[in-house]
């Protein structure tokens, strides 16, 4: 690859605070990698829930981190900061990303970066880092979700859904999902989940303990929050473990302590995009090790529901606030 890289590229910028139309496309300087980052040529872009928020001005990004929305990408290796290693000149890779996907170029620290999966596509590889770095944090290291257990996913057919279904099947659990519609609920189950819930249709409180015997899910991932929060402790097993990555219902919420305390519920939740990069370097490590082999096995797979050109991602935001899409959404530069 020649190491000639251009003075300015295309990329996204949030005008203002608003819907999909404040994103435009403008350019700006490449940016330049630090000591331990890597600059990445980027040929696909994810799209995520956070970038909608970032976009509505509610969920600004960290401090020193790009303005620009996009929290992965993938595509070669243009350039390495002076301390980055485990990478050369020209790899293709897939990344986590604090901000600045939704660009040409874009810079992730190395550690970050993971090798694209054999056989995937840039445009595949690009819809990984932000829901599985997410689930495997929280359903495999803050949840401590075992093989046997029985794991309820809310909102299956989305990014965190599909990565969440997969692993948690990957790696023994039961999977019980809710979707929103017939279709939506039969690409649950094709993705390895044991029961899937129409929402609109079933309470599923009572789905959940009927499918278990009246036990309970030993883990719930969520990311409605509002009145989902005291559902789920009714939901939930003894010694159960429920786990909030996100809050489209509301994030405020009234609960019934006694029931959290009589069946010794943990009712736990974290974000992923501020945290430092050690802690997103473990995650990686774990991924690389456990779950890249299963992707290049065809075990796991990614789903995506729909791809634009970069200069739209105004409609790709539209597209994801539609709530009509099965798996993920991506940009391609």
């Amino acid at each position: 690859m020649s190491t000639a890289l251009p003075a300015t590229m295309t990329a996204i910028e949030i005008a203002e605070p608003g819907g999909p139309e404040v994103l435009r496309p403008v350019q700006c300087p490449v940016p330049a990698p630090r000591e331990d980052d890597v600059l990445i040529r980027v040929r696909a872009a994810g799209v995520n829930r956070p970038d909608v928020l970032q976009r509505k001005g509610i969920y600004p990004p960290p401090e020193g981190a790009s303005p620009l929305p996009g929290l992965e990408v993938a595509g070669e290796i243009a350039r390495l900061g002076a301390a980055a290693s485990g990478f050369a000149a020209g790899d293709m890779v897939t990344a986590l990303l604090a901000g600045g996907g939704y660009a040409e170029y874009a810079v992730a620290p190395a550690k970050q970066c993971l090798p694209v999966p054999r056989g995937l596509s840039f445009t595949e590889a690009a819809s990984l880092p932000e829901t599985f770095f997410t689930v495997w944090s929280n359903l495999f290291d803050r949840a401590r979700l075992r093989a046997e257990e029985t794991v309820r996913v809310h909102g299956g057919t989305s990014g965190i859904g599909i990565a969440a279904i997969q692993l948690a099947a990957a790696f023994g659990a039961r999977v019980l999902a809710t979707a929103g519609s017939a279709e939506k609920c039969a690409a649950c189950l094709r993705l390895g989940a044991s029961r899937a819930i129409n929402y609109k249709e079933e309470d599923f409180v009572a789905a959940t303990r009927e499918a278990t015997d009246g036990r309970g899910a030993d883990v719930i991932l969520d990311m409605v929050g509002g009145d989902y929060v005291a559902r789920n402790i009714k939901a939930c097993a003894a010694d159960g473990r429920i786990v909030q990555i996100a809050f489209l219902g509301g994030a405020r919420v009234t609960l019934d302590l006694m029931a959290l305390m009589r069946n010794r519920i943990t009712l736990t939740g974290s974000t992923l995009r501020p945290r430092e990069t050690a802690f997103k370097a473990a995650i990686a490590a774990a991924l690389r090790q456990k779950v890249w082999p299963l992707i290049e096995q065809g075990r796991i797979r990614p789903v995506i529901d729909s791809v634009f050109p970069l200069a739209d991602a105004a409609k790709a935001h539209a597209r994801m606030e539609s709530s009509l899409h099965i798996g993920k959404i991506v940009l391609e530069t």
